[in-house]
Formats: C-alpha cells, structure tokens, sequence
C-alpha cells in the first residue's frame, strides 16, 4: 500500500514536469519551425535576399539610364514592402508565442484565485 502511494506521487510529479517540457520546450520549437516556415514561404514570392543582391543592376537588363534609374526605385519599394511583411509577420509570431507561454501561467492564476 505505501509503495502505490510514493508510486502515484512520483508519476503525479513527473507528468506535471513532462506537461511544461512539452508545453515549453517542444511548443517553442513548433512555433520557431513554423515561423520559419512562413518566413520561407514569404521569402518565395518577395525573394528580399535576393532583390538585395541585385539591388544596384538595371531591371531586366535595361542598361539605359532610365533602366538604371527605375532598378534601384523599383526594387527600393520591393525592399520596403518585404521589409514591412517581415516585420508583420515577425510582431505576429511574438504575440502568438507570448501567448501560448501565457496560458498555462493564466490557468494557474485563475485557478487559485477562484479558491
């Protein structure tokens, strides 16, 4: 009888521990893989790395001065616009994980108040 009860106690206390790893640890890395995963996503159809690699050639090999000109204007507002999106969607994420490690905080919280 005395050993199911220091049995019970020890798998109580390790299944707590085991939830906040899980809630955590792995859900921090979810939502990291995920983030990158939406900022790849991103990233194909803005292609800002690439558009700062080429940032000072003439759009579609126009070597006129007026293909110049439009490169360098065109692709500033195409960083800009990327760089706007990257920061939504960075701000984004931030108040998404900020509220998953909120919520278990949050339930403990109101939990105890209530009692």
């Amino acid at each position: 009888m005395d050993f199911s009860i220091v049995y019970l106690g020890q798998r109580f206390f390790y299944r707590i521990f085991d939830f906040f790893h899980h809630w955590y640890v792995d859900g921090t890395y979810a939502i990291g893989r995920r983030f990158m995963a939406t900022i790849e996503a991103a990233d194909r159809s803005l292609a800002l790395k690439v558009t700062i690699r080429h940032f000072f050639e003439p759009l579609y090999k126009d070597y006129t001065i007026i293909g110049r000109i439009l490169g360098v204007v065109f692709r500033t507002f195409r960083v800009a616009i990327g760089a706007v999106v990257y920061l939504f969607l960075a701000a984004m994420f931030i108040v998404i994980y900020l509220a998953w490690l909120a919520i278990p905080v949050l339930i403990i919280y109101y939990a105890a108040k209530t009692y």
